[in-house]
């Protein structure tokens, strides 16, 4: 039987989110009485409204091709089918249970979370917002080097060296490149705009030394041997903000949405009295 204390803060929690529903219930009084009714269970209505919540609840787990008016049929009768079973939970009490008030205020929190970090992000990318972001990450881009390179690889440290014999003496690089397939099943190639932590993670830091046109010696390239050629250096340059504007808003949003939890962090008294239970 649950204790006394148990029951006592089962029923605070469940009169919270009464109250906490009644509040949510009342100021959709308005939006829902628009919503079209599309079925009616014992009375109780079902809405476009309610249709739409069921799809941003089950999209991502209904099958891909259910689509339509088939979707919505689905939709509506798995509607149909909660609202009768909710009504038979009502009918044997199932709502008076601790478990369910613990349950139920658990997913109020759940819902105001999502509205609020949802608001927060909807309010966040002005194209103030998105412009100041975009500058900021263009200066944080501009203080990073890119290195366009090309790679010729070999399955040995012999064969690596005797290729770079060859290309010291003259030969030309693309050439050894091709020819490099036909030698050792390994061959390479150009690697375009790469970051330092790739060029230092795949050939090491000497491969960042390099002058734009000269070859590295032989370097260990995890299970290979590579020859390292640099053709430029670069300061990294950020897109276009109109390539980039949904990565940027995107950015945006979740930096509002971050900075709101940090800021309530911040502020809230927050004792963590023992660890849960493993």
């Amino acid at each position: 039987m649950p204790q006394p204390t148990r029951l006592a803060r089962a029923a605070r929690n469940l009169k919270s989110c009464a109250l906490g529903l009644a509040l949510i219930i009342s100021a959709s009084v308005h939006e829902t009485a628009l919503a079209k009714t599309l079925a009616r269970v014992n009375g109780a209505e079902i809405t476009e409204n309610d249709l739409k919540l069921a799809a941003e609840d089950l999209g991502p787990k209904l099958p891909r091709q259910l689509q339509g008016k088939a979707r919505e049929s689905f939709l509506l009768n798995y509607l149909i089918d909660r609202r009768l079973v909710a009504q038979a939970a009502e009918a044997s009490k199932v709502s008076d249970s601790p478990e369910f008030a613990e349950r139920l205020a658990y997913l109020r929190d759940k819902a105001l979370f999502e509205a609020m970090i949802g608001q927060v992000g909807r309010d966040a990318p002005t194209e103030v917002a998105i412009k100041a972001a975009y500058d900021e990450l263009s200066e944080k881009q501009q203080r990073e080097t890119e290195y366009h390179v090309q790679q010729i690889l070999y399955a040995s440290e012999d064969d690596a060296k005797a290729a770079h014999k060859r290309l010291v003496e003259g030969a030309d690089f693309n050439e050894v490149l091709g020819k490099a397939s036909k030698e050792n099943a390994l061959n390479g190639g150009d690697l375009g705009w790469v970051s330092k932590e790739f060029v230092v993670a795949q050939f090491g830091e000497a491969a960042l030394n390099l002058r734009p046109g000269r070859l590295s010696d032989p370097v260990k390239a995890q299970t290979s041997w590579a020859i390292v050629k640099l053709e430029e250096k670069r300061q990294k340059i950020l897109p276009p903000l109109e390539q980039i504007r949904v990565q940027v808003q995107r950015y945006v949003e979740q930096k509002a949405q971050s900075d709101l939890i940090a800021k309530l962090r911040e502020s809230a008294k927050i004792n963590r009295e023992q660890s849960p239970s493993p």
